[in-house]
């Protein structure tokens, strides 16, 4: 009888993570539209990141990853996924914006994986923290090919950034503490 529950709930749990990655780069998607452009940088300030710190903690490292490369796939193949501003599809994966995009899926896995089943205060600062400088590594990497200027990657990239991003880890932080062991144990 054991053998037959096996079977009937792996395609349940299956399931649940297709639609559970699928939620995430919804949740992606949708944090992408709330965005204001800011005066002297091609980089709007979005709640994307949030969005992304927020699904690598409640999915895990895989699943998170493999959640936000499915939002990248749909941003690339021309659907409205990306923020407002920019040029669409594929195009928006090559320009300014571009390097924090594909810094996504690495920023989910390191916080899915560093935060793992665990839900202290510090372990999940830990995790969050560094999916945001790898979220800004990326951007600064794109920003960096662009410009020619470290300097001026860094003006454009991150310091307009800064206190907006604190604030992003410190909700991170407290919507991830109560939620990322109950979570995971679903998937």
């Amino acid at each position: 009888m054991q053998a037959h529950t096996a079977a009937v709930s792996a395609p349940s749990l299956a399931a649940r993570r297709v639609l559970a990655a699928a939620l995430g780069a919804a949740l992606v998607a949708i944090a992408a539209q709330i965005a204001i452009p800011l005066p002297g940088t091609p980089v709007p300030l979005t709640l994307q990141p949030l969005a992304v710190l927020l699904v690598g903690g409640w999915l895990g490292a895989r699943l998170g990853a493999g959640s936000l490369f499915f939002y990248l796939a749909l941003g690339a193949a021309g659907l409205p996924v990306f923020t407002p501003y920019g040029l669409p599809g594929i195009a928006r994966l090559l320009g300014p914006t571009g390097g924090y995009l594909l810094a996504y899926p690495v920023a989910a896995f390191a916080v899915g994986a560093l935060a793992a089943d665990d839900a202290r205060w510090g372990r999940l600062t830990i995790a969050v923290c560094t999916g945001l400088v790898l979220i800004h590594l990326g951007g600064l990497a794109q920003l960096l090919i662009l410009t020619g200027s470290a300097t001026g990657a860094l003006r454009l990239g991150t310091l307009p950034f800064l206190i907006g991003d604190l604030v992003k880890v410190a909700i991170a932080v407290l919507l991830l503490q109560p939620t990322v062991s109950s979570l995971r144990a679903r998937l």
